[in-house]
C-alpha cells in the first residue's frame, strides 16, 4: 500500500504508465475529472467500450476494472451515465419471443444447447496442443487442491459437475439410453445417475477422441465458422474436416509429468471426425468452400426478416423487394425444405422416440444456487443428484414423423405452460389466439388447431407476438410477474403502451420504438438515456447476483484459487507459439520480426464480416493487407506492399504489409474477416494457400469461465461461458521470398501430401 500516487507499486499511475504508455499525470487527471464529473452530475459518466478487450485472455478482469470505477463512482444505472457495451449486434432485443421459435420451445423442453468456445475446442482437438498450464495462472494463494490439470480437464469437471453444457452429451446415443431405462423399469434421471456412478455409462467430454463421440454432421447457418468466426481455423481444417492444413506445431505428447488427468488420450489423434458439412449462406465464404453441400440463401431486399439489437432501441424490417436469385431460397424456406424431406425419409429408422436431454445448472433458475461447495461426484466428495451436483437429465418426447408438421405450428407447450426469460413466467394463451386469427389456423394432421406459421412473415409475426418489447399486453404481464417477486409495483413502465402490439406491416411501414421490457434492466423513454441497470436503481429489483446487490468480490473457490476474488491487473498470457523450433528465420538467419497479433473489426468489409466485395477490395489493395510500424518494417526488411508471410505454431497466413506511422512498435494490425478465397498466394512456411487471420490463432479456454451453480456465475444462453480469445498471440513476420500463387496441376508428391 502506498500514499504516493508516484511511488512504482501495483496499482498507481505510476505503475500503470509502464504497462499502458499513458503518462502518470494524465491518468490521474482523467480519473479525477471521471469521478469529480459524476459527483457534480450525479452520476453522468460514462465508459464506452467495444469489442477489442474481450479478444484478450484476461478480458473479464480488465472489465472488472471498468465496472469496479463506475460503481464506486455511482455511475451505474444513471441516464447519461455508465457502461456502454458496443459489441455488434449479439443481443437479439425481442429474445423472449425468439427463443420459441428457435428451438421449438412451442413442441418440446428444454432444448439441448451448447457453447461454442468449449465444443470445438475439444473436437477440433485443440486441447492436444495446449502449452498454457493452470499453474501459470493459478495465485500463489490458491487453497489447497487438485489445481495442476490441463485446461480441457477444467472443462470436463465443469461438465461433470453440471456447470456447462456439453455436446455430445453421453457416450451412448441417448435414445438408446432412454429404452435402457424404460426397460429397467426406472425414471430417466434415476437411471442416468446409477449408470454415470457404476461407470457404465460415460459423458461424452471425457473422450472427444473416440469416435463416438465426434461430432458427425455439422449444419453451419450465416456464419462463417471455418473464416472469421472459428479461433484456430488450421486445426478446424486438420481434425474435424481433416484436409490440408497449416498446423506447424506438434501435439503434446503424453508423459509421465502430463498435466492431463481428465481426458483420455489417444495417441493418434483424429483427423476428419465429420461425415457431412453443410453450409447455408449467400456468399461462397471459406466455410462454404471447404462444405460438402451449400444452400445459397437468400440476401438483403430478397427476404422477410426482423433486424434488431440491444444497442438501438428501434424494431427494423428486411423485406423483399425482389425474388432470391437463381436457387436461391430464404433461410426459413431452406429449413422448411429440410425438415419436409426430414419427415419424409424419417419413418424408415425413427418414429416417436423418447430423448434424454442433460441440462446445465441454468442462471435465473432456483438450480443457480445449488453449489455452495464445489465437489465432484465422480471422485466420491458427494452424491451424484441430477439438477443440483451434476446435469440434469430429462426426458424428452420426440416425434420424428412430424418435424415439418412441428415446424410450420405453433406447438402446444405455448398454450399449457406460457413463456418467460431472466427467471420469471406468464401466460400466453390470448396471444396464441392472436395468431391464430392472424396467421390462420390448422385444421387436420398433427397439429391441427395450431397457429400456422408457413411464411417468413408468419415466423416475425410469432416472435412479435410473443415478446413484451413488441406487445404491450406482454410487457405489462412480463412486468407484473417481476412485481410478484419483488413486492413493488413495476408495471407503470409498460402501461401507456399495454395496448400497443407492433406487427410486420407496421415496422415495414417505418422502424417501431420498443417496450420496455423486465428482459432488460434499462427502460425505453423519451426522459431517459438507455442505461444497462437503470431499473436496478430506480425501481429498486434486485440484482441478479448472489447478494442481489452490485457485487465485487466473487468468492467461488475457483475463483480465489486463480486469484480473481477481487479485480486486479492481470498481463498478457504466454501462449508460447514461437519457439526455436518453430521459428525458422531465426535458425536461417533471415531477416524477421516478432509482433503482437491484432485483429480489429474490419475497416474495409461489410460489417466485419466479408471482404471479397468489389467495392471494399478496391479501397484495401485487393485483397488480405496486415499493418505493420515503419520501424518494425525496416527490421524486417520489409516495404510498403511487400508480400510478408505471418507464422507460428498455428500456421501462416500471406498478405500484403500496409507501413503505417500510426501502428505501434511491437504489434500488427490483419482487421478480421479477410479469407483467403481472393489474391491469396501460398505460404512457404507451409506449402499450402496462404491461410486467414484465425491460421495463427487458436482457442485457449479459461476455467474462471466454467463456473456454473454459483448465482451469477451460471451458464446461461449466449450469457455466460468459455469465450475464444486471440489477442495474447504473437507471430514471426517475414518479407516473402517468392510469391507462389499455386495455380499449376499439383505434382505426384503434392497431391500425396
Amino acid at each position: 500500500m502506498t500514499r504516493d500516487y508516484a511511488e512504482d507499486v501495483p496499482g498507481t499511475p505510476a505503475w500503470a504508465e509502464k504497462i499502458t504508455g499513458v503518462a502518470a499525470d494524465k491518468i490521474a487527471h482523467v480519473a479525477r475529472e471521471f469521478a469529480r464529473n459524476a459527483e457534480k452530475t450525479n452520476g453522468r459518466s460514462m465508459v464506452i467500450i467495444g469489442a477489442g478487450m474481450n479478444h484478450w485472455y484476461n478480458m473479464d478482469m480488465n472489465y472488472r476494472g471498468v465496472i469496479n470505477m463506475l460503481v464506486m463512482c455511482g455511475c451505474v444505472g444513471q441516464t447519461g451515465g455508465g457502461w456502454a457495451h458496443y459489441v455488434g449486434q449479439e443481443k437479439l432485443r425481442p429474445q423472449t419471443g425468439w427463443l420459441p421459435l428457435a428451438f421449438a420451445l412451442d413442441w418440446s423442453r428444454p432444448p439441448r444447447h451448447m457453447n461454442g468456445t468449449s465444443a470445438f475446442y475439444a473436437h477440433t482437438d485443440q486441447w492436444r496442443y495446449e502449452t498454457v498450464t493452470a499453474g501459470e495462472i493459478l495465485s500463489p494463494t490458491a487453497p489447497d487442491g487438485d489445481w495442476d490439470i490441463g485446461l480441457i480437464d477444467y472443462n470436463i469437471r465443469a461438465e461433470r459437475m453440471g456447470w456447462l453444457p456439453s455436446a455430445p452429451q453421453l457416450k451412448t446415443n441417448p435414445l438408446e439410453v432412454a429404452k435402457a431405462a424404460k426397460a429397467a423399469g426406472k425414471e430417466i434421471a434415476a437411471y442416468v445417475a446409477e449408470q454415470l456412478k457404476s461407470g457404465d455409462l460415460q459423458m461424452s467430454c471425457e473422450d472427444p477422441d473416440a469416435p463416438e463421440n465426434w461430432p458427425r454432421n455439422l449444419f453451419v447457418w450465416r456464419s462463417n465458422l471455418l473464416g472469421s468466426s472459428g479461433k484456430g481455423h488450421e486445426y478446424f481444417l486438420k481434425h474435424l474436416l481433416g484436409t490440408d492444413n497449416g498446423v506447424l506445431g506438434h501435439d503434446v505428447r503424453e508423459e509421465a509429468d502430463s498435466p492431463h488427468r481428465e481426458v483420455v488420450w489417444h495417441d493418434t489423434a483424429p483427423r476428419g471426425k465429420l461425415d457431412l458439412l453443410v453450409t447455408i449462406d449467400f456468399r461462397m465464404s471459406t466455410t462454404a468452400v471447404y462444405s460438402d453441400i451449400v444452400l445459397p440463401t437468400a440476401s438483403w431486399y430478397e427476404k422477410n426478416d426482423l433486424n434488431t439489437s440491444d444497442m438501438h432501441p428501434f424494431i427494423h424490417p428486411l423485406q423483399a423487394a425482389v425474388d432470391p436469385a437463381y436457387e436461391s431460397k430464404s433461410d426459413w424456406e431452406i429449413f422448411k425444405a429440410i425438415a419436409r424431406k426430414f419427415q419424409e425419409v424419417a419413418p424408415e429408422v425413427l418414429g416417436k422416440e423418447t430423448d434424454v436431454v442433460a441440462v446445465p445448472v441454468l442462471h435465473d433458475t432456483p438450480g443457480e444456487i445449488a453449489q455452495d461447495q464445489v465437489r465432484d461426484w465422480k471422485k466420491g466428495e458427494c452424491d451424484l443428484i441430477p439438477g443440483k451436483t451434476a446435469p440434469n437429465f430429462i426426458a424428452v418426447e420426440r416425434d420424428y414423423t412430424a418435424i415439418y408438421d412441428r415446424f410450420v405450428a405453433l406447438g402446444p407447450l405455448m398454450d399449457k405452460l406460457g413463456n418467460g426469460g431472466k427467471g420469471i413466467s406468464w401466460k400466453t394463451e390470448s396471444e396464441v389466439q392472436n395468431l391464430r386469427d392472424l396467421n390462420g389456423v390448422w385444421l387436420d394432421g398433427p397439429a391441427k388447431g395450431c397457429a400456422k406459421i408457413v411464411t417468413d412473415i408468419d415466423a416475425t409475426e410469432v416472435v412479435l407476438m410473443l415478446a413484451p418489447e413488441t406487445n404491450g399486453e406482454v410487457a405489462v404481464k412480463a412486468w407484473e410477474a417481476l412485481s410478484k417477486a419483488t413486492g413493488r409495483d413495476h408495471t407503470h413502465l409498460a402501461k401507456p403502451k399495454e395496448d400497443e402490439k407492433i406487427r410486420f406491416r407496421d415496422i415495414a411501414a417505418q422502424p417501431r420504438k420498443i417496450i420496455s421490457s423486465p428482459t432488460w434492466s434499462g427502460i425505453e423513454s423519451e426522459h431517459v438515456s438507455y442505461n444497462a441497470g437503470y431499473t436496478n436503481v430506480h425501481e429498486l429489483i434486485p440484482w441478479r447476483t448472489l447478494t442481489g446487490r452490485q457485487q465485487l468480490y466473487q468468492d467461488h473457490l475457483w475463483m480465489r484459487a486463480f486469484g480473481e476474488g477481487f479485480m486486479s491487473y492481470r498481463p498478457p498470457v504466454d501462449l508460447k507459439t514461437i519457439n526455436a523450433e518453430i521459428n525458422q528465420d531465426a535458425r536461417d538467419g533471415h531477416p524477421h520480426v516478432v509482433l503482437n497479433f491484432i485483429t480489429p473489426h474490419q475497416k474495409w468489409g461489410i460489417h466485419s464480416t466479408y471482404t471479397d466485395n468489389l467495392l471494399m477490395l478496391t479501397l484495401n489493395r485487393g485483397g488480405p493487407v496486415i499493418w505493420i510500424s515503419e520501424d518494425d518494417a525496416a527490421t524486417a526488411g520489409i516495404v510498403d506492399n511487400d508480400w510478408v508471410e505471418l507464422y507460428n505454431a498455428n500456421g501462416a497466413l500471406t498478405a500484403r504489409a500496409v507501413v503505417s506511422q500510426r501502428i505501434k512498435n511491437g504489434t500488427t494490425f490483419m482487421y478480421h474477416a479477410q479469407e483467403k478465397i481472393v489474391n491469396t498466394p501460398g505460404s512457404e512456411r507451409t506449402g499450402k494457400r496462404g491461410g486467414i487471420h484465425n491460421s495463427v490463432t487458436r482457442a485457449v479456454p479459461k476455467p474462471t469461465h466454467m463456473i456454473g451453480g454459483y448465482a451469477q456465475q451460471s451458464y446461461g444462453f449466449n450469457y455466460y461461458g468459455t469465450v475464444g480469445s486471440n489477442r495474447d498471440e504473437f507471430v514471426i513476420v517475414r518479407k516473402m521470398q517468392k510469391v507462389d500463387w499455386l495455380d499449376r496441376e499439383a505434382t505426384q508428391k503434392e497431391a500425396a501430401e
